[in-house]
């Protein structure tokens, strides 16, 4: 079978993940392979853990107002051994990350669910940007930005809504400057119906932001 993303050292669990989120992106949008594109994901926080990050494909979904584009990456990690003297083990997960290009200059922000423990160190050091006016955005995500007043005019109430909207419970967003990308770097397995997420969010904020 020719499947349209690269295969190369995948399981065939993994290669079956990987071709029902296809199907379940292109079933609802126009959603087509991009060729070699250089996203620069070595600017983003949330890959600096990794010992090498690589974009296995990527997809683009066109849009009327400006494309977005779906990543499924291969994240190699180091960890020590499950038993003393048991050395390092390299590790690869295998994710997806939705990405888009904004029209606003957000600076720096990275955007999670808050836990109580960032409510605790919250009022020992309140670092977090809060938004006075969305007390259930506030209180439901933890925002921190490298720029206020870049980061309060961009993340409008549009942006807010499509932030409260996500249906995933456990994701993370990060904006480096104009480009937002959003996934899941716990280690969960690839699945059609988080992908399907992530590009519906995307594909939102592509039309209002």
């Amino acid at each position: 079978m020719n499947y349209p993303f690269d295969t190369v050292g995948l399981n065939s669990e993994t290669i079956d993940r990987f071709d029902d989120t296809c199907k379940a992106i292109k079933a609802k949008f126009n959603f087509q392979p991009t060729g070699h594109i250089n996203f620069h994901l070595e600017n983003f926080e949330v890959f600096r853990r990794y010992v090498d990050v690589t974009v296995r494909d990527s997809f683009v979904i066109k849009h009327i107002n400006n494309d977005c584009y779906t990543l499924f990456t291969d994240n190699h990690s180091r960890i020590m051994g499950p038993s003393k003297g048991g050395g390092i083990i390299d590790r690869y997960e295998y994710q997806t990350w939705a990405l888009a290009y904004l029209k606003k200059d957000f600076g720096r922000v990275m955007i999670r669910r808050e836990t109580i423990t960032d409510k605790i160190l919250e009022l020992i050091h309140p670092i977090e940007l809060d938004f006075a006016e969305d007390k259930a955005f506030s209180d439901t995500f933890y925002v921190l930005v490298n720029d206020h007043q870049k980061a309060i005019s961009a993340i409008d109430r549009n942006f807010r809504n499509a932030v409260m909207d996500i249906r995933e419970s456990d994701f993370v967003i990060e904006i480096v400057n104009h480009t937002l990308i959003i996934g899941n770097n716990n280690g969960d397995p690839v699945s059609p119906e988080e992908a399907l997420h992530l590009a519906e969010f995307v594909v939102r904020i592509c039309s209002n932001c």
